[in-house]
């Protein structure tokens, strides 16, 4: 039973919309802060957004500040990626990730504090 399933990903041009959504289907996300991470063709696997278990705290990496917004339904074991004015550069394999320890107020950009990933979800940008 794969543990995190992602799912929203899609074709579009520049400047479109997308919502990726991250359901925990095999795996409790209670106290857990969660991540997503993304790796483009050629390129390492990189931090985009992450939420703490409470929700009160957001981070996200500078390339995508103004334009993504992460938010979870702890009741609903799901966590979204709302990304607008999607450029090019946003074209990658987007990954949802459950942190490795439970600390309901913490989030880290680090990817060695997650241990349970999806299997991702390709978004593609044309310009």
């Amino acid at each position: 039973q794969v543990p995190l399933v992602e799912s929203g990903g899609g074709a579009v041009q520049a400047g479109g919309s997308l919502r990726l959504s991250c359901t925990a289907s095999g795996r409790t996300v209670v106290g857990y802060a969660m991540g997503w991470f993304r790796q483009a063709p050629g390129k390492e696997r990189e931090f985009v957004a992450a939420i703490t278990w409470n929700e009160g705290n957001t981070y996200y990496a500078d390339s995508v500040k103004g334009r993504f917004t992460i938010s979870r339904d702890n009741a609903e074991r799901t966590m979204y990626l709302q990304m607008g004015s999607l450029r090019p550069g946003d074209t990658a394999v987007y990954y949802c990730a459950r942190a490795r320890t439970p600390f309901p107020t913490h989030a880290t950009k680090a990817e060695m504090a997650y241990d349970e990933w999806g299997q991702g979800t390709r978004v593609s940008v044309s310009s």
